[in-house]
């Protein structure tokens, strides 16, 4: 068998990034053919990935990456096994590329991302074959949860991520004034990270919600001896504090509590003679 030498193993360890005794092995195993040695790692991380498919991916982080005029924007959850992983480079360097490439592409779906092809940093694999390949290199099985493509040809998307990166959000807002309206998109990327609303406005509440709700308060009422003609009225009230919850225009800013958000895109509206309408929002916490 030739001799392998110091130069090729790390060679292949820059190209793959699978650690030295792993590289030196692939080598020997292909008599130093380089080629046949990436092959070797990429089946050996495939071998890996198939064997930890069982395992739990509960870790990870949320990445998101928006366009330079600030009207597309990709927000996704790659999950791992271990918070160790999650915080490395490696995988967060593959977690933004991801991001990258669903903003290039414009893939929408975690799906449509598996079956685009990587730059030649990842070998020009497919994100599948890559997802494999990777789990070769952490040891760990990796696992593309969710993904959301958002789109403002009419005004401006921007976003917050919270620091460890297992929290984000990405708002989407229509208006004339796109660039006037971009700190606005911010702090609403915060408050939908910090207030975790589930809709814009009351009218997009499922009617579900609100049965529920409503039937959870009345039997509250009454177990507390509530008189039957105040019910209904203490009922409305707290449907009203529940909106004021889960509504991101009623509920109050996070930078002055004394005022709603619908108030904040009021005030806009008016500094900047400009229509702001929020579009849609989406909020990633890491696990859910």
């Amino acid at each position: 068998m030739s001799q392998i030498s110091a130069k090729d193993v790390k060679d292949l360890r820059d190209i793959t990034g699978v650690g030295m005794m792993d590289c030196k092995k692939a080598l020997e195993e292909t008599g130093g053919d380089m080629q046949k040695a990436i092959e070797y790692l990429r089946k050996k991380g495939a071998a890996l990935a198939a064997k930890r498919a069982e395992k739990d991916a509960r870790e990870g982080m949320v990445a998101i990456k928006l366009s330079d005029d600030r009207k597309v924007g990709v927000i996704l959850e790659l999950n791992c096994e271990t918070d160790f992983v999650a915080r490395g480079d490696v995988f967060t360097g593959f977690a933004g590329a991801l991001a990258a490439l669903a903003l290039q592409s414009g893939a929408s779906t975690p799906e449509a991302l598996l079956s685009q092809s990587l730059g030649e940093a990842y070998g020009n694999e497919k994100v599948e074959d890559a997802m494999k390949t990777m789990t070769g290199k952490l040891g760990e099985k990796l696992d593309l949860k969710r993904l959301v493509l958002c789109l403002a040809p009419d005004g401006v998307v921007e976003s917050y991520v919270h620091p460890g990166a297992q929290l984000g959000s990405i708002v989407q807002i229509a208006t004339d004034k796109a660039a006037e309206a971009r700190e606005l998109a911010r702090d609403l990327a915060m408050q939908v990270a910090a207030a975790a609303p589930i809709v814009v406005d009351r009218s997009a509440v499922p009617a579900e919600y609100i049965e529920k709700e409503m039937e959870i308060y009345r039997q509250q009422a009454l177990g507390q001896g509530k008189p039957e003609q105040f019910v209904d009225k203490i009922v409305t009230g707290r449907l009203e504090k529940y909106y004021q919850e889960v509504v991101l225009t009623e509920q109050a800013f996070i930078k002055d509590g004394n005022v709603k958000v619908s108030d904040v895109l009021a005030g806009f509206s008016k500094q900047h003679q400009a229509k702001v309408d929020v579009k849609g929002f989406v909020r990633y916490q890491l696990g859910e």
